[in-house]
């Protein structure tokens, strides 16, 4: 991969994260009434991690054991949670992160795995042809 493609890659991925963030703070403004006594939080997957009712539902019973309950879900990526601040004291006996906002495989473990896969197809490229060439 040349630095120019991983250059506009990079650009691409920082673009979308902006308009993602842009649409949420559309889709999230809270009135004052809205916000007492409450908190508020997005998880996100890098993934179509919640595409399945499945996943929707095992994601909800996990944040639930921090009183956290689902709000809406934006789409296959993101999900919003709100619980009354009062939860906070039962956090130090959770097994989880109560603030974790983010699920699945990171952006770093997707690229490496992207990379793997390159590199395994060009090595299998090379190999097809230094035996064909003999």
């Amino acid at each position: 991969m040349s630095t120019g493609a991983a250059a506009a890659g990079a650009a691409a991925a920082a673009a979308a994260r902006k308009r993602r963030q842009e649409e949420e703070e559309s889709m999230t403004a809270y009135s004052k009434d809205d916000l007492e006594g409450w908190e508020f939080k997005i998880v996100r997957a890098n993934t179509r991690k919640f595409k399945s009712h499945q996943a929707v539902q095992e994601l909800c019973e996990e944040e639930a054991k921090a009183g956290w309950e689902m709000v809406e879900k934006f789409d296959d990526q993101r999900i919003r949670f709100k619980r009354r601040v009062e939860k906070r004291s039962g956090d130090v006996h959770l097994d989880i992160d109560p603030y974790r906002t983010q699920v699945g495989m990171s952006e770093g473990k997707i690229a490496s795995v992207v990379l793997g896969i390159i590199a395994l197809l060009a090595g299998v490229i090379l190999l097809i042809f230094f035996l064909v060439d003999r």
